[in-house]
């Protein structure tokens, strides 16, 4: 390092280059501000103060449909909007079966959080934790986190005391790897995890199918089983286990799964392994007595019969109690019987069966950040408003979010505002309160005395209803309410089914034609709007590409 006598001799632009550096070097070796205790990375941060020109900065955690859509909508003129994601794209999840079997690439289910078009600034982090009192959120960086693109099965930290955590949150603060970031209003858009009820093996062999992670898996592992058994040496016992499909799930990502696999093996695979396809064999289990349980009787029917039709087992009333690699021990004809990574499913009403793959697709659960971080609120803040007139709020009284009974979600107002209740029961404060400044929405976040369901289409249209009225400065004009556009479910072989939210319905062709419009318009960029269709086109006339990589 140059003394300063002898930088005072140096050309004023090189001085400036040194001081630059200089002041580069100090916010990366502890010169970096400090807020709530922990690090903040300055360089970063500065630049995002510098822009905020005065505007509101709302934070929005998660990119999901309803913090990328909220995110998109604010006003760039009136709000700084900021994401926080694990992820750094918006996975547009009713295309991911598609991309799964081939018939789209990977790249049309996804949209990037940092583009031209938008001016939305983006930080590739897990939230962490959450100061209300002081509009604090603590970050994790999460650029190489190599879970990103995958189903989340259990919290990241799981199996850490709370002194462990403490001591690895200290580790990270010196390293630079967490940071603190404010907000003026924060959107709660975390997402949910996928529910695997505990069953023994199945975090750990299961396949899922909630990212564009998940779908690549499937990709890879379902040519690869068929690689497998197209090998001379392969056994036919080892045939018909690697080509059993099992789909855990009725519901529609289950069931259209299904059908986009069936399409894959009857359409191409036939043409490509002729000799493998006696063996193969796919089978949908679930725990209710019928799938498709958001339509009605007669289309839910009409999907058993379709799949009846088309070779597709539907077992209703099963129950999956492991799943572990190796084949079943009373069908092992040879001792390399696992060569190819078989697994066993043992199903409750017909014990133990040899497949392939299991697609697990069964519920949803609540992210731990949820019922972790923002389990407490600490401090409350003096913002708070009590919704009765007459109570009086108090400030030292300890107070905690209120969240729902059995989904753990966060119970909100109709306006989207999370509320909170005093911690202790027997506190002489007993009224609820609302936070006008933090908001709860998607799969983490639930209308109080609402019963809508955890879909894609009521957390956008939560997050375009929110972000019109922060737009117009109306959020007390009338609350959310939601519409029903109708549902939609593919079955294979260009059949499809759609309920209308007024008790319209459709099957077959028609429904199919409905299916993949909706799909096309729901795309969110025109170049996805672009590329879906000419994917379909293309692998019409030419065929699926199953190569693996």
């Amino acid at each position: 390092m140059l003394a300063p006598s002898r930088i005072s001799m140096l050309p004023s632009g090189v001085r400036e280059v040194l001081g630059r550096s200089r002041t580069l070097l100090m916010g990366r070796r502890g010169g970096s501000a400090v807020v709530g205790g922990l690090q903040r990375r300055g360089i970063s941060i500065r630049q995002l103060d510098d822009g905020r020109d005065g505007r509101e900065r709302v934070v929005i955690l998660g990119s999901g449909w309803a913090g990328f859509t909220v995110a998109r909508s604010l006003d760039p003129k009136k709000f700084q909007a900021v994401v926080v994601s694990p992820r750094s794209y918006f996975a547009f999840t009713p295309l991911l079966a598609s991309t799964a079997v081939g018939t789209l690439e990977f790249r049309t289910a996804l949209e990037p959080v940092r583009s031209r078009r938008t001016k939305v600034d983006f930080f590739q982090g897990w939230a962490d934790d959450v100061d209300f009192k002081n509009k604090t959120i603590t970050i994790e960086e999460a650029v190489d986190d190599p879970t990103q693109g995958l189903a989340l099965t259990t919290d990241r930290h799981a199996g850490e005391s709370k002194e462990q955590r403490e001591a690895e949150k200290k580790k990270e603060v010196a390293k630079g790897r967490m940071f603190d970031l404010t907000y003026d209003k924060l959107v709660v858009t975390v997402g949910s995890y996928s529910q695997t009820f505990s069953t023994p093996g199945v975090k750990e062999n299961a396949l899922f199918l909630k990212d564009i992670g998940d779908a690549r898996k499937i990709r890879n592992r379902l040519l690869a089983c068929f690689e497998g058994a197209a090998l001379p040496t392969t056994s036919d016992e080892m045939r018909r286990q690697l080509l059993n499909f099992a789909v855990v799930g009725g519901g529609p990502t289950g069931i259209e799964f299904s059908a986009e696999l069936h399409d894959l093996i009857n359409e191409d695979l036939a043409k490509i392994y002729p000799e493998l396809i006696q063996y193969h064999k796919i089978t949908v289990y679930d725990v209710a007595e019928k799938v498709l349980p958001m339509f009605d009787e007669k289309l839910a029917g009409y999907a058993m019969k379709k799949f009846k039709r088309q070779g597709i087992d539907i077992k209703t009333s099963h129950h999956v109690e492991s799943l572990r690699p190796g084949a079943p021990v009373e069908r092992q004809a040879s001792d390399d019987i696992d060569d190819y990574r078989i697994f066993t499913l043992k199903v409750k009403e017909e014990g133990e069966i040899g497949v392939g793959m299991c697609v697990w697709s069964t519920g949803l659960m609540q992210n731990p950040f949820v019922a972790h971080a923002l389990d407490h609120v600490r401090e409350a803040p003096s913002n708070l408003r009590l919704l009765d007139p007459a109570a009086k709020l108090d400030i030292e009284s300890k107070w905690k979010l209120k969240k729902d009974t059995k989904s753990g979600s966060l119970i909100t107002d109709d306006r989207l505002r999370v509320k909170l209740v005093p911690q202790s029961s027997s506190s002489p404060n007993s009224a609820e309160a609302i936070h006008p400044s933090v908001f709860a929405l998607g799969d983490c976040g639930i209308i109080e005395s609402t019963s809508y369901p955890a879909t894609a289409q009521v957390a956008s249209q939560k997050a375009a209803w929110l972000a019109k009225h922060l737009n117009n400065q109306s959020l007390e004009a009338h609350g959310f309410t939601y519409k029903d556009l109708g549902t939609l479910a593919y079955l294979g072989n260009m059949d499809a089914l759609f309920q209308g939210g007024k008790g319209g319905r459709l099957q077959g062709w028609l429904a199919w034609i409905v299916w993949r419009g909706a799909y096309v318009t729901r795309t969110v960029s025109w170049r996805n709007k672009i590329l879906v269709p000419v994917y379909w086109v293309v692998n019409w006339v030419f065929g699926r590409d199953i190569s693996r990589f």
